[in-house]
C-alpha cells in the first residue's frame, strides 16, 4: 500500500502525529527534499545513496515527506534556519510512516515487538540496573544517573523510552535507539526501522534471518543459533541466491522454495494467508515465562488454535500434512515435558522457598539458579524444539535442566530447609512447609530415580534395552 493517508489510521495508533507531508504519491521530487539532498550529500553522502536505492526515492518520497513536523510536535525543531526553515523531527515513528502505510502500523502496534519496552519494569531490567550495572551514567534527561548496561544492553533491543530535552535535542541515553519497542517521543510504541533499516529499507534485508540477530540470539533466546543448526537453516545457506528475496511478491512454493527464514514463517505471506507485521499471529505457544502456556488468552487476539492453524499453513507449503502433524506433536511433547517435570514443580518449590531466601533478589545464590533454569535452560529448550535445533533442545537445553536441577536446585533447597529448621518459629515453619513440598516432588513418577525409587519393572525395563543396545551394536562394555 503506498503513500495513501487515512485520519482514522492516526487516531487509530493513539498518537500525536506529525502533519502529513504526503496524501498521495507525489508526482515529483518535492523542493524541500531537493534542499535536504544538496546539503546532505556533501555532509552524508552515505545516508543519500541508500535512500537512492529505496523504493520511496522511485515514488518521490524523501527526507521531508517522512521528517516533516508540526511546531507543536514534542520533538520538533527548526532545521537550518537559515535555508530549509522547516520543522522536522529527527525520530520517524511508526505514527509518522502511517501517514502511507496504515494497515503495516496497526498490525505492528498490536504486536508483542511494540510492547518489548515493558522489559523496563521486569527482572532483566534489575539484573541491568543493579546487579550488573548501577546508576552512574548522568545526563540531562537522567540527572539522578541510569544504567549504562541497560542502555546499551537492554534498551538497544527492547526500546528506550526517547526523553526529549528542553532545547529539542534527544537524551543522548534515549537516543541512538532502535530497539522494538521502544516508546517515541509522539507517543508511539515501537520502531519500524528496527527491521526496515534506513534509510533503503529494503525489503531483502527484511527477510534475511540475519536482520532478526540483532535480539534474537544468547543464552536465553537462542533463535539465531537454533536456526543455523536446524535444516532450514542449513538449506538456506547453502541455497541463499536461490531464495528471490527482493521479489515484491514472495510466497513459499510459487517464489520461492529452497528454504524458509524467520520471516517465511512469522510474517510473509503464503498462498493463504497475507503478510502481518503482527510477529505473534502464528506462535501457538509462549516459551518465555516459568511456565509454557497457550498463546490467545488476551481478549482480541487470536486464539491458540486459529495461531496454530495459521503456522501450519506455512509448513504445508513445503511439507506434506502428515509431517507437519507430527512435528507438533514431538514440540508440543517437549513441552509438556518441560512444564511437568520442571516448570510447574520449580514453581512450586520456590514459592515454598521464598519465606526463607533472605535479603534482596538475586543477593542468593538459589535466586540465580532457579532463573537459569527456565530462562536460560528451560526457554533453550522449549524454543529449539519448536525451530527443530535437536543439540540446542538436548544438550543446551534438557541436559542443563537436568544437571543443574537436580545438582544445584535440590541441594540448594535442602540447605535452606536446614538454616530454616534453626532459625525461629515462622522460619521453622516455613522450612517444614518446603521440606514436604520437596519430598512430594522428588517422590513424583518424573524425579523418583533420583531417590532410588525406580520402579522394578521400569528398572527391568531400562536394564533390557541396555543389554540390546550393546548386542546391536556388538559392545564389550
Amino acid at each position: 500500500m503506498f503513500l495513501r493517508v487515512l485520519s482514522g489510521a492516526l487516531l487509530l495508533l493513539g498518537a500525536t502525529v506529525a502533519s502529513a507531508a504526503v496524501s498521495e504519491i507525489p508526482k515529483v521530487m518535492s523542493s524541500e527534499t531537493k534542499e535536504c539532498v544538496a546539503c546532505h550529500k556533501k555532509n552524508n553522502p552515505g545516508l543519500v545513496q541508500m535512500w537512492g536505492s529505496s523504493k520511496h526515492y522511485g515514488a518521490n518520497v524523501g527526507c521531508y515527506e517522512c521528517h516533516a513536523a508540526s511546531a507543536d510536535d514534542p520533538d520538533a525543531f527548526i532545521h537550518d534556519d537559515r535555508k530549509v526553515k522547516k520543522h522536522i523531527s529527527i525520530i520517524v515513528s511508526p505514527a509518522d510512516c502511517a501517514n502511507c502505510h496504515e494497515h503495516e502500523a496497526a498490525e505492528m502496534k498490536s504486536s508483542h515487538h511494540a510492547e518489548a519496552g515493558k522489559i523496563m519494569g521486569s527482572l532483566d531490567n534489575l539484573l541491568a540496573e543493579v546487579v550488573e550495572g548501577d546508576m552512574g551514567m548522568i545526563t540531562e534527561g537522567f540527572p539522578d544517573g541510569v544504567s549504562a548496561a541497560a542502555v546499551n544492553g537492554c534498551w538497544q533491543c527492547h526500546g528506550s523510552h526517547v526523553k526529549v530535552l528542553e532545547d529539542g535535542a534527544l537524551d543522548p541515553a534515549t537516543w541512538p535507539n532502535t530497539g522494538i519497542g521502544r516508546i517515541n517521543p509522539d507517543g508511539s510504541k515501537g520502531t519500524c526501522a528496527a527491521c526496515h533499516s534506513r534509510h533503503s529499507f529494503s525489503v531483502a534485508q527484511a527477510r534475511q534471518p540475519e536482520n532478526c540477530t540483532k535480539c534474537h540470539m544468547g543464552p536465553d533466546h537462542p533463535q539465531k543459533e537454533i536456526y543455523e543448526e536446524s535444516k532450514h537453516g542449513i538449506a538456506y545457506v547453502a541455497n541463499r541466491e536461490k531464495m528471490n528475496l527482493d521479489n515484491s511478491k514472495w510466497i513459499p512454493g510459487e517464489d520461492y522454495y529452497a528454504a524458509p527464514t524467520c520471516a517465511t514463517c512469522h510474517m510473509s505471506a503464503t498462498k493463504t494467508e497475507n503478510v502481518t507485521h503482527n510477529v505473534g499471529d502464528r506462535i501457538s505457544w509462549t516459551n518465555r515465562p516459568p511456565v509454557s502456556k497457550r498463546q490467545g488468552w488476551v481478549e482480541g487476539t487470536l486464539g491458540w488454535e486459529e495461531r496454530r492453524d495459521k503456522m501450519k499453513t506455512v509448513c504445508n507449503s513445503c511439507h506434506e500434512e502428515t509431517w507437519t502433524e507430527n512435528f507438533y506433536i514431538q514440540y508440543e511433547g517437549l513441552i509438556d515435558l518441560y512444564n511437568r517435570k520442571f516448570g510447574k514443580p520449580g514453581v512450586r518449590l520456590m514459592t515454598a522457598a521464598k519465606p526463607l531466601i533472605k535479603g534482596p533478589k538475586f543477593s542468593n545464590k538459589i535466586d540465580f539458579t532457579w532463573f537459569e533454569l527456565w530462562h536460560h535452560e528451560g526457554r533453550r529448550a522449549r524454543m529449539a524444539a519448536s525451530m527443530m535445533g535437536p543439540d540446542i533442545t538436548h544438550w543446551e537445553g534438557t541436559y542443563d535442566l537436568g544437571k543443574n536441577f537436580y545438582t544445584e536446585l535440590v541441594p540448594e533447597l535442602k540447605e535452606l530447609i536446614e538454616q530454616g529448621e534453626h532459625g525461629d518459629a515462622a522460619d521453622q515453619k516455613a522450612a517444614h512447609h518446603l521440606k514436604a513440598e520437596l519430598d512430594a516432588v522428588l517422590n513424583m513418577n518424573e524425579h523418583k530415580w533420583f531417590l532410588g525409587k525406580m520402579s522394578p519393572a521400569e528398572a527391568k525395563k531400562r536394564k533390557a534395552r541396555q543389554a540390546e543396545f550393546k548386542d546391536r551394536y556388538k559392545l564389550k562394555h
